[in-house]
C-alpha cells in the first residue's frame, strides 16, 4: 500500500524516520512529490548536530507505524547519502544519484552503496567530471550543553550572643510617720505601756528580675535557583577550500574563486532546475 501525501503531511512536525531495525534516524523534514502524478517519492530527514543537515530518503517500501516512518535502509546508509541542495526541487539527475546510493530502481543491481556514495562524491568534487568542481568549507555550529557547575547547601548552626534588657523592679522602704495623740485617743491607749522597752518589726518586700527563655520560630529559609543568561565567546579553526586557476598559457594572474558572486554552471543562482526532455518528472517539495 503506497503512502499518501496527506498521511505524510500529518507526520511533519512530530514524526520521525526510523529503520526497520528500530534505529532512530531523525525528525521528518520536507516531502518531495512527483510533478506529474503528485505522489510523494522522497522525504528529507534531519540529521547532524541540532538537525543542521538534511538527507534524502526514498519512500519505496516505506511504511507508517504510528508517529514513525519506517524505511528499509540502515541508519549508516542514510547518513552517508550524498548531500544535495534542499532548494525545493529534485532533478532527475539528482534523483538517479540518490537511487544509485540506495540501490533502488532495478537498474543498478546489487552494487555496494558505500562505493556508490564515494564515487558520486568524487564525481561531484570534480575529479571525474568535465570542468566543474565543488568548493567546500567548514561552518561553525555553536550550541550549549548543560553540566554540573557546583552544589550549594543550607547548614544550620547555633551561636550565642549576650542580650541586655532593662526592666522596672519595685521594693519597699521604711518610713517613720509621727501622729499626735488627741484627747479622744487617750482613753484607748493603755497607760501601762509608758516607760517600757518595745520592738516592732515590719517585713519589707522587693521585686527581683526573673529570666526565662522560650524558643519561637522567626523565619523559614530555603534554596531556590534562578537562570541567568550571560555571553561567552568561543573560538576555533575552520577549514575552507580555495580554487585557483593553474594555466601556464594564461597571461592573467590566477584568481581564487569567489563564492556568492559566481553563478552555478547551467544558470544563475536561485533558478529552479529544469527537467531534460525524455526524463522522469522533477520532484518538487510540498
Amino acid at each position: 500500500m503506497n503512502i499518501t501525501l496527506k498521511e505524510l503531511q500529518e507526520l511533519v512536525g512530530h514524526g520521525r524516520v526510523v529503520t526497520d531495525r528500530g534505529e532512530k534516524v531523525g525528525p521528518i523534514g520536507e516531502i518531495y512529490v512527483d510533478d506529474v502524478t503528485g505522489a510523494p517519492d522522497w522525504v528529507t530527514v534531519k540529521t547532524g548536530l541540532f538537525g543542521s543537515a538534511e538527507t534524502f530518503v526514498p519512500l519505496d517500501a516505506a511504511r507508517i507505524e504510528g508517529p514513525d516512518l519506517v524505511v528499509p535502509y540502515a541508519k549508516d546508509l542514510i547518513k552517508a547519502a550524498p548531500r544535495l541542495d534542499d532548494d525545493g526541487s529534485l532533478s532527475p539527475q539528482e534523483e538517479q544519484i540518490l537511487y544509485r546510493h540506495y540501490s533502488v530502481g532495478g537498474t543498478f543491481g546489487h552494487e555496494d552503496p558505500v562505493r556508490n556514495a564515494s564515487e558520486e562524491l568524487a564525481d561531484r568534487s570534480g575529479q571525474t567530471m568535465d570542468t566543474a568542481m565543488t568548493r567546500s568549507e567548514e561552518r561553525l555550529v555553536v550550541g550549549t550543553q548543560e553540566r554540573e557547575a557546583g552544589r550549594a547547601r543550607l547548614r544550620k548552626y547555633v551561636v550565642t550572643e549576650r542580650v541586655t534588657q532593662t526592666v522596672p523592679v519595685r521594693h519597699q522602704e521604711v518610713r517613720v510617720t509621727r501622729e499626735p495623740i488627741t484627747a479622744a485617743d487617750r482613753d484607748v491607749i493603755v497607760a501601762g505601756s509608758a516607760f517600757t522597752d518595745e520592738d516592732y518589726e515590719v517585713v519589707l518586700h522587693a521585686e527581683t528580675p526573673v529570666v526565662e527563655k522560650t524558643v519561637v520560630p522567626v523565619e523559614r529559609v530555603r534554596l531556590d535557583t534562578v537562570t541567568v543568561t550571560g555571553q561567552e565567546s568561543v573560538s576555533t579553526d575552520i577549514r575552507k577550500e580555495q580554487i585557483e586557476l593553474d594555466d601556464p598559457t594564461s597571461r592573467t594572474k590566477p584568481s581564487t574563486s569567489n563564492p556568492g558572486n559566481t553563478p552555478k554552471a547551467g544558470g544563475t543562482p536561485g533558478t529552479p532546475k529544469s527537467t531534460p526532455k525524455g526524463k522522469k518528472g522533477t520532484r518538487r517539495r510540498r
